[in-house]
């Protein structure tokens, strides 16, 4: 399995996978790491990530974005209301839930925010599988703390309508967390654990973590958050100055139009980041509306008193986290700060100051921490990756509590019941007793509604016994419920049972003479059996009917925009066909070309322009497209054919030389390291350089004898061809290893040595045992001995 993990943004989200033994943020198809969290509907085809962002300002009516802000809610919901100004999409209702009105392939549709985000969860998994050029189906997708569970549910929603498999979903600044610790070789023991403080300021939201690092683990101890704290109101403050600056100025009101609004609004955040290096910086926006160019400046001290209202915020998250961890600032250990909005001098002032002066810390990537952590997470899960041992401890942000109705005779009269508080380790498992005798029911609901962003609904899930097994004495059974808030942060009803007691009677066995044997008394013997109680459950997920339809609906829309976008790829290669060819044909390619030939060819590229910009051009099928370039490159690859020939050809013949060269000069040469090769070996290897050189040569001649428009007689091919068949057969020749030396035996004892001629220092043999009329054996003879054999 792939190791991926996704940091789901509000203004963009980035891709983490585990290669090359490490963490690498991938780019996407215009190369950037970071893709933009917008999908867009247009009259032929969707538009989601880069493509949304280029025409966001022609399409903004059905360009949809803050994707992460809208899942999970309902169209009432008050919170609502602040999306609403950084959004231009018509918000209704889609059974039930937030969703958008657009105009998709020429009618009026509406996709609920699940859907919405399942279309750009599928544009991040494409991204992904052709980056890997693998399919890609395990994610860890990173969300905001404060999420609720059914805007957690939600996300895996999308995520199977998406085809992904979402093996975790994990808060974003556990995530952080994660990707730090995991890194640490320096860790402390967990008896004095290293506590560090993450502060996150992003595009729309702050968060604040503490946590517990030691070796091996780490452990959240507190959480602090702000919903509607973010660069992008930052943004929102300086357009309001502005649009109310240029009122007066210029008197327009750039805010009742969107595109106004838009650019004004990329010149703010142009100018919230000069203002982080600069005490000062203009604003320049060009035919911002009715034809007028608007400037202004702004220095920085201005600039922080417009956004005083949102820096007072800093503190509050700060300061809860804090105090559900118990710690105090002094107790911190560091602090790291995450986000892009935190590279704002003011903000980080901010912070500092509610820290008492602590120093900050940017040890880890500001912008991409979140996704390397998420892919951290997800390494956990792949049996092909090995990664450190690391236990993440998260917590519960939102108590959940368990309400039922009091059934008669049962002893307990609560009827109600905080089994996950806040600050409840994740995952964890609790078991519920029941008294019961009949069906009845529980539902698991937040404790603190008020606390949850907006108007989220608090219920969570629903737990419906059908029937209690019949307890032996007439009496009220006992029912135990296994209830689990597991890894994702939701919550539900895993398991229902009693235990039953069954009691057998066994004979004792009583020793006689040494042998056991049964006696007449026996004993009983008790044993607990579990028995399932049979029961249903209900929580916000959607129903798999629901999902199936959905995973239908965009299995078809990808289908359909693909196709689209090929055809659109073909009609583009089409168009620059004929513009590219025409403009060679009188320049680069005019020396290749023949009269008759180019004025057919001209004639077949104007009839496809012609085409191309006609009623049925403009609108016409991918094949169609495909055979009109098709019929082009019939006549236009001869040309350009001879055009590369020519080009290429010198470089190849002269490639072939230099082989001929080498090869001949190796054949011929006294060097030791040839001497062993055979002399018909090496003048074979001569006579065939001698027979490609004399085929080069006489192909050479050949082809100048031809002008170039006409198809040439000596091709790189084949000139390639010849020099693979030099080198197949010279290389085994001129390669052939040395033979191994010959090693000569020791003569055997008793055979007679004869005289040492000390002047020479050759052997001479001795007359009286040389037999006469026998020639002494030659040296060669002498030498060479036995012949040697190699045993293995």
């Amino acid at each position: 399995m792939s190791v991926v993990g996704i940091d789901f943004g509000t203004l963009h989200s980035k891709i983490g996978v585990a290669r090359n033994r490490g963490i690498d943020i991938i780019v996407n198809e215009v190369s950037n790491r970071a893709t933009p969290s917008l999908v867009a509907f247009g009259p032929k085809q969707r538009a989601i990530g880069e493509p949304a962002k280029t025409q966001e300002i022609s399409n903004f009516k059905n360009t949809v974005g803050c994707l992460k802000r809208l899942i999970g809610r309902t169209v009432n919901d008050p919170e609502l209301n602040d999306e609403r100004k950084f959004l231009h999409a018509t918000l209704v209702d889609v059974n039930g839930t937030v969703g958008a009105e657009v105009d998709y392939l020429g009618e009026r549709q509406r996709f609920s925010a699940t859907q919405l985000v399942s279309m750009y969860l599928g544009k991040l998994r494409d991204i992904t599988s052709g980056e890997l050029k693998v399919p890609v189906s395990d994610f860890v997708i990173a969300v905001p703390g404060w999420y609720t569970d059914i805007q957690r549910r939600a996300i895996q929603d999308a995520a199977a309508i998406a085809g992904m498999n979402v093996l975790r979903v994990i808060n974003d600044t556990t995530a952080v967390a994660l990707g730090y610790g995991i890194t640490k070789s320096d860790l402390p023991d967990p008896e004095n654990p290293r506590h560090v403080m993450f502060v996150d300021v992003g595009h729309s939201s702050m968060s604040v973590s503490i946590v517990a690092f030691a070796k091996g683990q780490l452990a959240v101890k507190g959480t602090g958050y702000d919903r509607h704290l973010g660069g992008r109101d930052i943004d929102y403050a300086l357009l309001q100055h502005f649009s109310a600056e240029f009122k007066q100025k210029y008197k327009i009101d750039v805010l009742s139009s969107p595109k106004g609004t838009f650019r004004l609004a990329v010149s703010c955040e142009r100018l919230k980041k000069i203002l982080s290096a600069n005490m000062e910086a203009p604003l320049n926006v060009e035919s911002i509306m009715n034809d007028i160019d608007a400037s202004s400046r702004l220095t920085r001290d201005e600039y922080e008193g417009l956004i005083a209202h949102l820096l007072e915020r800093i503190p509050a998250p700060i300061k809860e986290a804090l105090a559900e961890s118990g710690l105090s600032v002094d107790q911190l250990d560091s602090v790291e700060l995450v986000g892009g909005t935190t590279r704002i001098p003011a903000v980080r002032a901010q912070i500092q100051a509610a820290l008492n002066g602590k120093a900050l810390s940017t040890t880890v990537n500001q912008d991409e921490a979140c996704a390397r952590g998420a892919t951290f997470a997800c390494a956990f899960f792949s049996p092909t990756f090995r990664v450190r041992e690391f236990n993440v401890k998260d917590i519960n942000h939102y108590p959940i509590k368990v309400t039922w109705d009091r059934a008669p005779g049962d002893p307990d009269e609560d009827t109600e019941l905080v089994v996950f508080p806040r600050g409840n380790t994740i995952p964890s498992t609790k078991v519920l007793t029941f008294y019961r005798k009949e069906a009845f029911e529980l539902r698991a609901e937040y404790a603190e509604p008020e606390k949850l962003p907006g108007a989220i609904n608090p219920w969570i899930a629903r737990f419906s016994a059908k029937s209690v097994p019949p307890d032996p004495s007439g009496d009220l059974n006992c029912v135990k419920i296994k209830t689990r808030l597991n890894i994702h942060g939701t919550m539900g009803f895993e398991m229902a049972y009693v235990e039953v007691v069954e009691e057998r009677e066994e004979p004792a066995a009583m020793e006689v003479d040494g042998e056991a044997v049964e006696s007449a008394p026996s004993k009983k013997k008790r044993t607990v059996k579990k028995v399932d109680v049979p029961f249903v459950t209900g929580t916000t997920s959607l129903d798999p009917t629901i999902v199936d339809k959905c995973k239908e609906l965009e299995a078809q829309m990808h289908t359909s925009d693909k196709l689209v976008q090929d055809t659109e790829d073909r009609k583009n290669a089409l168009e620059e066909y004929v513009y590219d060819m025409r403009g060679k044909l009188e320049d680069r390619y005019g020396s290749y070309v023949k009269e008759e030939e180019k004025e057919k060819l001209m004639a077949m590229l104007q009839e496809a322009e012609d085409w191309l910009y006609s009623e049925e051009g403009e609108d016409a099928t991918k094949s169609a497209y495909v055979a009109k370039l098709d019929g082009l490159k019939v006549v236009g690859d001869l040309i350009v054919n001879r055009y590369r020939e020519a080009e290429k050809r010198p470089k190849d013949i002269a490639q072939l030389r230099q082989t001929i060269n080498e090869y001949f000069a190796q054949a011929t040469s006294t060097e030791e390291k040839y001497a062993h090769i055979d002399e018909k070996d090496k003048q074979g290897v001569v006579e065939k350089c001698a027979t490609v050189q004399k085929w080069l040569d006489d192909q050479i001649a050949r082809q100048a004898e031809r002008p170039k428009n006409d198809d040439p007689v000596l091709k790189t091919a084949d000139i390639l061809k010849k020099r693979e068949e030099l080198i197949y057969f010279a290389v085994p020749i001129l390669t052939k290893p040395k033979p191994k030396p010959v090693k000569v035996d020791p003569t055997p004892a008793g055979t007679p040595t004869g005289r040492q001629t000390p002047q020479t220092g050759t052997q001479t043999p001795d007359p009286g045992t040389q037999p006469q009329g026998e020639a002494p054996p030659k040296a060669d003879e002498e030498a060479r001995g036995p012949p040697e054999m190699d045993v293995d």
